[in-house]
């Protein structure tokens, strides 16, 4: 067994300065880290210099396209939502009832005023309005002949008249030629009888006459019964002929041929769309704005174009108390067809025009309205 060996303080102090490194080493490590920096910084700067990779560049350029501002009339208006009306329109329905038998129209047609649309079971109809215009025929025929046979009586009655007087001057001669002794009294007697006689034909030609005159008065009152029994036979047929009261066209038909239909039915309906009238309610707020004549728009379906343009002809004096709004009218022509009867239009109501400036609409980009 050992004893340990102790180690003076010199020595030690020797040892630990053999082992540091030495001045020569020292600045082979600060140059190394030198030169490492300098290569990170290279590299760096290449990568940031180079942009970013191909997968994540940004969106490419925009064209631009200029254009020069000009000046135009620039509207002061306002948009709405109305309806249109039709000026001309009917509802057909049937003076009686019956059952359909024949369609003289489809929907869609055009008809002119007059022209029929449907009938209506006309058999029995028909037939009395034959039987009736026979009546008017005979009853006719016995008024003419009962008109002839007064004018005979009549022309009778002057040839009885001139007899008569020919008759009473032929009494006054002989009265006279017997006063004077010229002749008998038997010549007297003879031209008394013939006076009387002749009176007697006239006064009964004149009972013919007025027998006669009678007889025509009935037969115009038959006549004129007759033809009252027409035209209520012929009116019948023709409320049995359902017509168009007013030019149009028919829309959908509500009944087929067989059906029964009452007055109460609704056969179908003729609309004129030539002229139509937009019924429009603006705000009251403003309504001091508001005047006849006032410039009015029909938009197209994209809201794009003008369809029509017409003007204000009507302002309600009073204010819907539950919308607070004014019900103003205009009217348009519709020549090209395109708007329809009860159509929702969107209209824009020109208050005021002025020039302005005006810019592409492509140029302007709206956030928020």
């Amino acid at each position: 067994m050992t004893s340990p060996k102790l180690v003076s303080s010199e020595s030690l102090s020797s040892s630990v300065v053999h082992n540091r490194p030495s001045g020569q080493g020292r600045w082979f490590i600060a140059g190394g880290l030198g030169i490492l920096l300098l290569g990170g910084g290279v590299v760096l700067w290449r990568m940031l210099s180079s942009g970013p990779p191909s997968g994540m560049q940004g969106p490419p350029g925009v064209p631009v396209e200029l254009a020069p501002v000009q000046t135009g009339t620039v509207q002061d208006s306002s948009e709405f939502l109305g309806s249109l009306e039709a000026q001309t329109g009917v509802v057909l329905q049937p003076e009686v009832a019956g059952r359909i038998t024949q369609v003289f129209v489809t929907a869609g047609d055009r008809v002119t005023p007059g022209q029929p649309i449907m009938l209506i079971s006309p058999d029995r109809t028909q037939a009395e309005a034959d039987a009736a215009g026979a009546n008017v025929t005979a009853a006719r025929a016995a008024r003419e002949a009962s008109s002839a046979s007064l004018q005979s009586l009549l022309s009778r009655q002057a040839e009885l008249e001139a007899e008569l007087a020919l008759e009473e001057a032929e009494f006054e001669r002989t009265q006279s030629l017997v006063e004077q002794g010229a002749q008998s009294q038997q010549e007297l007697d003879l031209a008394t009888r013939n006076l009387e006689v002749a009176q007697a034909n006239l006064a009964s030609a004149r009972n013919e006459i007025a027998a006669q005159q009678a007889s025509l008065s009935q037969s115009e009152a038959t006549l004129a019964q007759a033809q009252a029994n027409q035209a209520a036979a012929q009116q019948n047929l023709q409320d049995r002929t359902v017509t168009a009261p007013i030019a149009g066209v028919v829309g959908d038909l509500a009944y087929k041929l067989g059906d029964y239909v009452t007055p109460s039915n609704t056969i179908a309906n003729i609309t004129d769309n030539a002229t139509l009238e937009l019924e429009l309610r603006v705000p009251i707020e403003q309504r001091d704005r508001l005047q006849i004549g006032l410039p009015v728009e029909l938009l197209s379906a994209d809201g794009t174009q003008t369809a029509a343009t017409g003007s204000i002809s009507f302002i309600s004096p009073q204010t819907n108390a539950d919308t607070q709004t004014v019900l103003i009218k205009a009217r348009f022509e519709n020549g090209q067809g395109v708007l329809q009867d009860s159509q929702q239009v969107e209209v824009r109501l020109v208050w005021a025009e002025d020039i302005g400036v005006l810019v592409p609409t492509t140029a302007i980009y709206r956030i928020g309205n």
